[in-house]
């Protein structure tokens, strides 16, 4: 008994670190994305919004893609990449995913119909454009970024507002 525990917390933590890209993509609503938001608070938060139609959001993506491989392992770091691609293109972010070996972690957010109502919650003079990036520190956000980034531009805000 004792070995199969230990097995499979030796398989969970290989997982947890391993370089893993997402096979299905959950659909949430914008109450479920608070709650993700709110189950990370006591860690440092990337949020990114980004849709596969989006020039400037598939250009910056792997530059997210790149600092989560970096950051994943530490215990207070989280990265979730949110897609407002629709829910009808669900298998195409799924392959879009695979094809661009993206590793994070990946929802659509499923409430175009709401989004006057959300947006403003994130950042009030927010209009929806994208991609747009929000810092979260113990539930608090810290920073609103409007725009692409390029990889050291990332690095260096990351590093104003994360510390290892």
């Amino acid at each position: 008994m004792k070995f199969l525990l230990v097995l499979l917390l030796s398989f969970s933590s290989f997982h947890l670190y391993s370089s893993q890209v997402q096979k299905d993509v959950s659909l949430i609503n914008y109450e479920e994305l608070e709650k993700r938001i709110e189950q990370e608070k006591d860690k440092f938060l990337v949020l990114n919004f980004w849709s596969t139609t989006c020039g400037p959001c598939v250009k910056e993506l792997p530059h997210f893609v790149a600092i989560n491989k970096e950051l994943r392992k530490n215990s207070n770091f989280r990265m979730l990449l949110v897609s407002l691609d629709r829910a009808a293109d669900k298998q195409k972010v799924i392959n879009f995913i695979k094809q661009k070996n993206i590793e994070a972690d990946v929802v659509i957010l499923d409430d175009i119909k709401r989004m006057n109502t959300w947006i403003p919650r994130f950042q009030e003079d927010w209009e929806g454009e994208i991609p747009v990036t929000l810092f979260y520190d113990k539930g608090q956000k810290v920073y609103f970024h409007n725009g692409d980034f390029t990889l050291e531009q990332l690095k260096n805000t990351l590093q104003q507002f994360y510390k290892l």
